[in-house]
């Protein structure tokens, strides 16, 4: 690279990106604080009256998963450590805003939830993606000294993890009324749609880590993908009445969330101990 390339791909933050993090902080905690401690609460507190608690408790779980990611933004050092959770996250909040257009009339009109509800959803899509586009260009595309690289295993098994919660996700928002029979617990159109944007945010954060290769971009947001999920397995706990347990799709789904987090909980534990190991 010539100077003049080389001195803007100095791998920094631009303000507006930290700015970002910073207010979309809050409203996530919030937002957990709601749907995951008060879930028979969501007709109060919530845009809509979201159910069962099974449902509501998933979405919360997304959202402190949220809250982690986006507090690391604001205090990391170097873009590229945390590029590969802006396009997810922006891909996730584009689901919920179409869903919202789509059943506009099952939220409660009026209410402060839904209007921050819609405000965020039509407009942070539009804006997550901005950000990503323009600090991108700081990117030096190169290994990470400090960092191994992720070994090619691990790379296929999360692009295939990725592509597997891709489909689904694609399934749940384009087919609702054929997915929704099969689900472990009682689905509405628009909750089958909410559960579409929680799997294409992991999907398209598994098929990123695996193109990418750089352990320093992965560890951030693979972080805040265990987090998550250790939330929603909990929610399976709390939340088992919501489940039929009676079907085997209920235990599949049990048993594929358990695996994915061994698996993220695994290619974490093996990395670290391979960055600090003497070169």
């Amino acid at each position: 690279m010539d100077d003049a390339e080389s001195s803007q791909r100095d791998d920094h933050l631009y303000p507006i990106t930290r700015a970002l993090a910073i207010i979309i902080v809050p409203i996530l905690t919030v937002a957990f604080g709601m749907l995951y401690l008060f879930p028979e609460r969501t007709e109060e507190l919530f845009a809509w009256p979201l159910r069962p608690s099974m449902s509501a408790m998933m979405l919360g779980a997304a959202y402190l998963g949220g809250a982690y990611f986006f507090t690391r933004v604001a205090l990391a050092k170097q873009w590229h450590t945390i590029a590969l959770g802006l396009l997810p996250v922006s891909t996730f909040a584009g689901f919920l805003g179409v869903a919202t257009l789509i059943h506009w009339d099952r939220f409660t009109p009026g209410h402060v939830s839904f209007l921050l509800w819609a405000f965020l959803y039509l407009t942070l899509p539009f804006v997550i993606a901005w950000v990503w586009s323009r600090n991108r260009a700081t990117d030096p595309h190169m290994p990470d000294a400090d960092y191994p690289p992720l070994p090619t295993l691990a790379r296929r098994a999360l692009m295939g993890i990725g592509a597997l919660l891709v489909v689904v996700s694609l399934l749940l928002f384009l087919l609702p009324d054929v997915m929704i029979p099969t689900w472990p617990w009682t689905l509405s159109p628009l909750t089958a749609r909410v559960m579409a944007a929680l799997f294409i945010l992991p999907g398209i954060v598994g098929l990123g880590i695996g193109l990418d290769g750089r352990w320093s971009a992965a560890r951030i947001i693979l972080q805040a993908q265990i987090g998550a999920l250790v939330l929603i397995l909990l929610a399976l706990v709390f939340s088992r009445a919501d489940v039929d347990w009676s079907r085997a799709v209920a235990w599949m789904f049990a048993a594929g969330m358990v695996a994915i987090t061994a698996i993220l909980i695994g290619v974490t534990v093996m990395m670290e101990r391979r960055r600090a190991r003497p070169n």
